[in-house]
């Protein structure tokens, strides 16, 4: 009792501190994830819902990641010029018609236009929605702010694919329609809470402004140290996508169910609700950024070479566990990384600079996974999405102490 009370204990300290408008900025993305049940369906609704090969289901997801790309920069740089506020809010409302309309599309370039137009709006929300994380929270609790607000994406991560699975065994054009209300309350919510609310950590004084002239004065596009780690940003991003791209077909392949899927999924989500908070807030404390960098990526590549040893049930929820950890040591470190380097006039150009990498990961980790797969087969695809974690997590280490240790 008192080892499970000094838990609970760890766990309620880990959340202290944090501001309202950062735990609403999270719910906001829990309400708006809860929705999000098409994407991990989508190479599967393809495949088995329309009749396409899996190489042309990697050609759909693609046009995801293009529009994701563009989408990034594009709600970075907004969010510099007109406030994240705006950003936020038009992305939650214009996303709502186009989810209505997308289950009249079945041919594959009509699809394909209709997961770009939906990826420019719906990713343009997340440099936004780190910007004002930024803003609303002390230097001191960043890495914490960023971790509540993607165990909210989670959380309501854990619960889309589980309600998803069902609504697809009902009909898939369900799920569309789910991810439409979804965003629309999410929208009314942002709306009613942050309209009219001051950033509390923008600086107008001179003293401010004047510290803030190095960071100010960088730019993402030319700042070679960093764009040497959103390189490895990158890479690690092809590799943990196969998650939403590759893996729910593999497991169709072992001959899962619908329903199995979306519990095996939501139990990943359920995982890193579990232990993000607590484990960011005692690493954080115990390592370094760059260590803590470099075992989140190489616990992610592991987790896709145990499917190697047995297409069992057991083995894809000790690969779901060690992907859920290692995504819990790498993408709030990224962030926050990416925070610390940007400035108080460039964060959203910075964001969107993360945002980018993660948006060509979305494009090339469909097409390598789904033509390995199909060409080779799966266990050539986990070889290669292992090793290729390996060098993320080398490239990690280097590039992170680059960052960290630039005093400027």
């Amino acid at each position: 009792m008192s080892l499970l009370s000094n838990a609970s204990h760890r766990y309620i300290q880990s959340y202290k501190g944090l501001s309202r408008e950062s735990w609403m900025l999270s719910l906001v993305m829990f309400i708006n994830r809860s929705g999000a049940m098409v994407l991990p369906f989508m190479t599967m609704f393809i495949t088995s819902g329309l009749g396409y090969t899996l190489k042309e289901a990697g050609y759909v997801m693609s046009c995801f990641g293009i529009g994701s790309l563009i989408g990034s920069w594009l709600g970075g740089w907004l969010s510099d010029r007109f406030g994240s506020y705006r950003v936020q809010w038009l992305s939650l409302f214009m996303s709502v018609p186009i989810y209505w309309v997308m289950p009249h599309f079945r041919s594959l370039g009509a699809i394909c236009i209709a997961l770009f137009i939906l990826s420019v709006v719906t990713e343009s929300l997340r440099p936004a929605n780190s910007v004002a994380i930024q803003l609303f929270s002390k230097k001191e609790n960043l890495t914490r702010a960023f971790s509540l607000n993607r165990l909210a994406i989670n959380l309501g991560f854990s619960v889309g694919p589980g309600i998803g699975g069902l609504l697809m065994a009902i009909s898939f054009d369900l799920l569309f329609y789910m991810n439409a209300i979804g965003n629309l309350v999410a929208g009314i919510v942002f709306v009613l809470f942050f309209r009219g609310r001051k950033m509390r950590n923008e600086l107008p004084t001179a003293i401010a402004q004047s510290k803030d002239k190095i960071k100010a004065d960088r730019n993402p596009y030319t700042d070679r140290p960093f764009i040497l780690f959103t390189v490895f940003c990158m890479v690690y991003c092809i590799g943990f996508l196969q998650l939403l791209n590759t893996v729910p077909v593999y497991y169709q392949h072992i001959h899962l169910s619908e329903k199995t899927i979306g519990i095996a999924l939501a139990y990943s989500g359920l995982v890193i609700v579990l232990l993000e908070m607590p484990l960011v807030g005692i690493l954080e404390r115990k390592w370094s950024v760059a260590r803590i960098l470099v075992v989140g990526t190489l616990l992610s590549g592991l987790s896709y070479l145990v499917y190697n040893i047995s297409p069992s049930l057991g083995i894809v929820y000790l690969s779901l566990t060690m992907l859920s950890i290692g995504e819990i040591l790498v993408f709030p470190f990224m962030s926050t990384v990416t925070a610390l380097r940007s400035g108080e006039r460039n964060r959203g150009a910075y964001m969107g600079m993360q945002g980018l990498s993660v948006a060509i990961g979305f494009i090339a980790s469909p097409l390598i996974g789904t033509s390995l797969a199909e060409n080779y087969g799966y266990p050539t695809l986990w070889f290669f999405i292992g090793a290729l974690l390996v060098i993320g997590a080398v490239g990690f280490g280097y590039s992170t102490r680059r960052l960290v240790g630039d005093k400027s």
